[in-house]
Protein backbone atom coordinates (compact mmCIF):
# COMPACT_ATOMS: atom_id res chain seq x y z
CA UNK A 1 0.00 0.00 0.00
CA UNK A 2 1.54 3.42 -0.73
CA UNK A 3 0.29 7.10 0.38
CA UNK A 4 1.39 10.21 -0.96
CA UNK A 5 0.83 12.69 2.00
CA UNK A 6 0.43 16.13 1.04
CA UNK A 7 0.55 19.14 3.41
CA UNK A 8 -2.24 21.75 2.16
CA UNK A 9 -3.84 24.93 3.30
CA UNK A 10 -6.55 23.68 0.83
CA UNK A 11 -7.95 21.09 -0.94
CA UNK A 12 -10.75 19.90 -3.05
CA UNK A 13 -12.26 17.01 -4.44
CA UNK A 14 -14.64 17.21 -8.11
CA UNK A 15 -17.02 15.05 -9.65
CA UNK A 16 -18.76 15.36 -12.56
CA UNK A 17 -18.60 19.56 -12.14
CA UNK A 18 -19.95 19.25 -8.21
CA UNK A 19 -17.27 19.38 -5.51
CA UNK A 20 -17.91 16.02 -3.05
CA UNK A 21 -15.01 17.67 -0.17
CA UNK A 22 -12.95 20.20 0.11
CA UNK A 23 -11.39 21.55 3.08
CA UNK A 24 -9.26 25.74 3.89
CA UNK A 25 -7.28 26.81 6.16
CA UNK A 26 -9.05 30.04 7.10
CA UNK A 27 -5.34 32.02 7.37
CA UNK A 28 -3.78 30.48 4.74
CA UNK A 29 -1.33 27.95 6.54
CA UNK A 30 -1.45 24.10 6.28
CA UNK A 31 -4.92 22.80 7.89
CA UNK A 32 -4.68 19.45 6.79
CA UNK A 33 -3.45 16.60 4.51
CA UNK A 34 -4.33 15.38 0.93
CA UNK A 35 -3.84 11.80 0.77
CA UNK A 36 -3.64 9.98 -2.64
CA UNK A 37 -3.91 6.12 -1.78
CA UNK A 38 -2.47 3.24 -3.63
CA UNK A 39 -4.21 -0.83 -2.78
CA UNK A 40 -1.67 -3.25 -4.08
CA UNK A 41 -2.81 -7.09 -4.82
CA UNK A 42 -1.60 -8.69 -1.15
CA UNK A 43 -2.80 -5.35 0.47
CA UNK A 44 -4.48 -6.00 4.33
CA UNK A 45 -6.34 -4.16 7.03
CA UNK A 46 -2.95 -4.25 9.00
CA UNK A 47 -1.27 -2.00 5.96
CA UNK A 48 -4.42 0.73 6.16
CA UNK A 49 -4.20 0.78 9.96
CA UNK A 50 -0.44 0.78 9.78
CA UNK A 51 -0.36 4.07 7.15
CA UNK A 52 -3.70 5.79 8.98
CA UNK A 53 -1.33 5.39 12.37
CA UNK A 54 1.84 6.76 10.76
CA UNK A 55 -0.26 9.48 8.95
CA UNK A 56 -1.70 10.76 11.38
CA UNK A 57 1.06 10.89 14.14
CA UNK A 58 3.89 12.17 11.74
CA UNK A 59 4.99 15.92 12.89
CA UNK A 60 4.89 17.99 9.64
CA UNK A 61 2.73 21.22 10.46
CA UNK A 62 4.70 23.76 12.07
CA UNK A 63 4.47 25.18 15.32
CA UNK A 64 4.41 28.75 16.62
CA UNK A 65 8.22 28.76 16.02
CA UNK A 66 7.64 27.50 12.36
CA UNK A 67 9.16 23.96 13.11
CA UNK A 68 7.27 20.64 11.81
CA UNK A 69 6.45 19.83 15.03
CA UNK A 70 3.11 19.24 15.33
CA UNK A 71 0.58 16.15 14.00
CA UNK A 72 -2.60 16.41 12.09
CA UNK A 73 -4.49 15.94 15.68
CA UNK A 74 -2.68 18.64 16.66
CA UNK A 75 -3.38 21.42 14.70
CA UNK A 76 -7.57 20.01 14.37
CA UNK A 77 -6.14 19.22 10.81
CA UNK A 78 -8.86 17.97 8.01
CA UNK A 79 -8.09 15.28 5.49
CA UNK A 80 -9.28 13.89 2.18
CA UNK A 81 -8.13 10.92 0.64
CA UNK A 82 -8.73 9.79 -2.72
CA UNK A 83 -7.95 6.45 -4.06
CA UNK A 84 -5.29 6.11 -6.76
CA UNK A 85 -4.24 3.17 -8.52
CA UNK A 86 -2.08 4.70 -10.50
CA UNK A 87 0.68 4.94 -7.73
CA UNK A 88 1.42 1.35 -8.23
CA UNK A 89 2.46 2.09 -12.01
CA UNK A 90 5.08 -0.41 -13.56
CA UNK A 91 7.09 1.82 -15.77
CA UNK A 92 10.06 -0.08 -16.29
CA UNK A 93 9.49 -1.63 -19.57
CA UNK A 94 8.74 0.46 -22.98
CA UNK A 95 6.66 3.72 -22.87
CA UNK A 96 3.13 2.41 -21.12
CA UNK A 97 2.81 2.21 -17.89
CA UNK A 98 1.48 -1.01 -16.58
CA UNK A 99 -0.96 -1.79 -13.56
CA UNK A 100 -0.97 -5.14 -12.91
CA UNK A 101 0.33 -4.78 -9.06
CA UNK A 102 -2.90 -3.07 -8.13
CA UNK A 103 -5.21 -4.30 -6.23
CA UNK A 104 -8.59 -5.50 -8.20
CA UNK A 105 -11.04 -2.88 -7.81
CA UNK A 106 -13.43 -4.87 -5.13
CA UNK A 107 -10.46 -5.23 -2.74
CA UNK A 108 -8.81 -1.99 -3.34
CA UNK A 109 -12.15 0.04 -2.87
CA UNK A 110 -12.79 -2.22 0.58
CA UNK A 111 -9.14 -1.22 2.05
CA UNK A 112 -9.79 2.84 0.58
CA UNK A 113 -12.49 2.45 2.51
CA UNK A 114 -10.99 0.85 5.32
CA UNK A 115 -8.00 3.25 5.60
CA UNK A 116 -10.30 6.02 6.04
CA UNK A 117 -12.56 4.65 8.92
CA UNK A 118 -8.92 4.35 10.47
CA UNK A 119 -8.84 7.87 9.99
CA UNK A 120 -12.11 8.88 11.29
CA UNK A 121 -12.03 6.19 14.39
CA UNK A 122 -8.92 8.68 15.11
CA UNK A 123 -11.47 11.92 15.54
CA UNK A 124 -10.26 13.04 12.31
CA UNK A 125 -12.87 15.20 9.75
CA UNK A 126 -12.28 12.97 6.43
CA UNK A 127 -13.58 13.88 2.94
CA UNK A 128 -12.80 11.18 0.26
CA UNK A 129 -13.24 10.92 -3.95
CA UNK A 130 -15.38 8.60 -5.08
CA UNK A 131 -13.61 4.93 -5.87
CA UNK A 132 -13.41 4.74 -9.44
CA UNK A 133 -14.66 7.90 -10.70
CA UNK A 134 -12.87 10.75 -13.13
CA UNK A 135 -12.14 12.97 -10.57
CA UNK A 136 -10.54 16.70 -10.72
CA UNK A 137 -7.62 17.16 -7.90
CA UNK A 138 -6.57 20.20 -6.49
CA UNK A 139 -4.78 21.65 -4.00
CA UNK A 140 -2.46 24.51 -2.58
CA UNK A 141 0.80 22.38 -1.27
CA UNK A 142 2.12 24.33 2.14
CA UNK A 143 5.52 24.00 1.91
CA UNK A 144 5.74 22.06 -0.15
CA UNK A 145 5.39 19.03 2.06
CA UNK A 146 5.14 16.13 -0.20
CA UNK A 147 5.85 12.63 1.76
CA UNK A 148 5.63 8.67 0.34
CA UNK A 149 4.81 6.61 2.77
CA UNK A 150 4.90 2.54 1.96
CA UNK A 151 3.65 -0.50 4.49
CA UNK A 152 3.56 -4.09 3.50
CA UNK A 153 2.27 -6.34 6.11
CA UNK A 154 1.86 -3.82 8.46
CA UNK A 155 5.45 -2.80 8.33
CA UNK A 156 7.12 -0.39 6.54
CA UNK A 157 8.66 -1.03 2.85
Amino acid sequence: MKAVLQRASRASVVVDGQTISEFQSSNDRACGLLILLGVEQGDSEADSVYLATKATDLRIFEDENGKMNLALQEVGGQVIVVSQFTLLADWKKGRRPGFTQAAAPAEGERLYKHFCEELRAKGLTVGTGVFGAEMKVSLLNDGPVTILLEARQGKPV
